[in-house]
């Protein structure tokens, strides 16, 4: 049973985004007839209710991981903006800088997902699309 009293996390619009983002679901549209069918799969549900049912304290631990995965996000494009110079003097450009910090981006995204209790979407290849409907 439920506690009646329990404290839920309230998430801003854009947490809920950035969550949905970061486990690799798509954007979830404004309309009932927007991605009408990814609303009804068990993954999209599962992770929906999990985001709306969190105590107070799970919530912060989710803010936290986003609060990691943003400023790993930004640092991604930011290497990329470095591609111009392979050495200069005893300076070595790692070649592989992007590829690395999109793989500890990808780990953290994992992790959230992980810490939710729901599988990666369809971007990272998880949570296989099923088209169905459920009557509420």
């Amino acid at each position: 049973m439920s506690d009646p009293t329990a404290q839920f996390f309230a998430f801003t619009e854009a947490q809920m985004v950035d969550v949905r983002r970061y486990c690799g679901y798509p954007a979830y549209g404004a309309g009932s007839s927007v991605f009408m069918f990814q609303r009804f799969t068990d993954a999209y549900n599962l992770m929906e209710d999990r985001l709306t049912s969190l105590s107070q304290t799970e919530g912060v631990v989710v803010s936290t991981y986003l609060t990691t995965l943003n400023g790993l996000e930004a640092a991604i494009p930011a290497a990329a903006a470095n591609l111009d110079t392979d050495s200069a003097a005893v300076w070595f450009h790692n070649k592989r800088e992007i590829q690395d910090r999109t793989a500890v981006f990808n780990d953290w995204c994992g992790r959230l997902a992980g810490y939710i209790g729901v599988p990666l979407g369809p971007f990272f290849g998880g949570a296989r699309q099923s088209v169905g409907m459920r009557i509420i």
